[in-house]
């Protein structure tokens, strides 16, 4: 993860949580009040986030303690201990819940990601996430995709070619769109095929991966037997738990998931005095 991006987020992050102060712990603790108290997982998990959650804390409580107890990637059982923080109550409970959340959000992507990493192991199938992520989250969002075990798509539209559907409506076809992206020195080329047809043509213009988009299992065989080898194959479109091992079946050699990153449900965690 990029620091300035952990930064960025964190600050955003305290300003909407925290606006002018918490005039909870403002008003309720007194002046000086140490807090000390342990970050635990209440349910099973992957973790990822650690770093993110003590910056929150060192923003808003420079001298506080933060001391991680398990590394990002790591699977825990419900119960364990995260991290131990300690330092002057106020502040570390106007962090709570910023550090909490970040913290969840990241492990139940790591956790999820995990799930569907597992339905695969075995068939030689590349887990991939996408650009499906919350909005000004993406790094972080990715980052916990490979705490999870999963490998990184594209970051962005800058950084890789994708030749999606609607390029595709507007140029006139598949073959069109390759060339020109191919003709002005961009590698690898990676097209959307809906159909057979389209994956024919896309292996004629010379791509270098072919996305095979909401093809059953049969199709997508088919489709791997057409390619031969000549591209890299990406199965994508609608894949969850019940039928990514399918997929991965087909010999396509890697399997995009939106949902790992754009619909994982946070995980629990908690904060409790010790």
């Amino acid at each position: 993860m990029d620091q300035d991006d952990i930064d960025r987020v964190v600050r955003a992050a305290l300003t909407e949580d925290v606006g002018s102060g918490d005039v909870t712990s403002l008003t309720v603790i007194p002046a000086g009040t140490v807090f000390q108290g342990i970050i635990a997982a209440r349910e099973p998990m992957v973790v990822a986030g650690i770093p993110v959650a003590r910056r929150v804390y060192e923003m808003v409580v420079p001298d506080a303690y933060f001391g991680a107890l398990v590394e990002d990637g790591d699977f825990v059982p419900a119960g364990t201990a995260l991290a131990e923080i300690r330092g002057p109550a106020q502040g570390l409970l106007e962090a709570e819940r910023t550090a909490l959340n970040l913290l969840q959000l990241m492990s139940g992507i790591a956790t999820q990601t995990r799930r569907y990493k597992e339905k695969i192991e075995g068939t030689g199938c590349v887990l991939l996430d996408t650009r499906k992520t919350i909005p000004g989250l993406r790094s972080l969002s990715k980052y916990a995709a490979r705490m999870g075990g999963a490998a990184n798509h594209r970051m962005g539209l800058w950084d890789a070619v994708l030749i999606k559907d609607n390029h595709i409506a507007v140029c006139g076809g598949v073959g069109i769109a390759v060339k020109r992206a191919l003709a002005a020195g961009l590698s690898p080329v990676e097209v959307e095929c809906d159909t057979l047809a389209q994956v024919a043509e896309a292996i004629e213009a010379g791509a270098h991966i072919i996305l095979l988009d909401n093809m059953p299992p049969d199709q997508l065989r088919l489709a791997v037997r057409m390619i031969n080898g000549r591209a890299k194959t990406e199965a994508s479109g609608g894949v969850t738990l019940d039928t990514i091992k399918a997929i991965a079946e087909t010999g396509v050699d890697r399997v995009s998931v939106g949902r790992i990153t754009q619909s994982a449900p946070a995980v629990d965690i908690g904060m409790d005095w010790s």
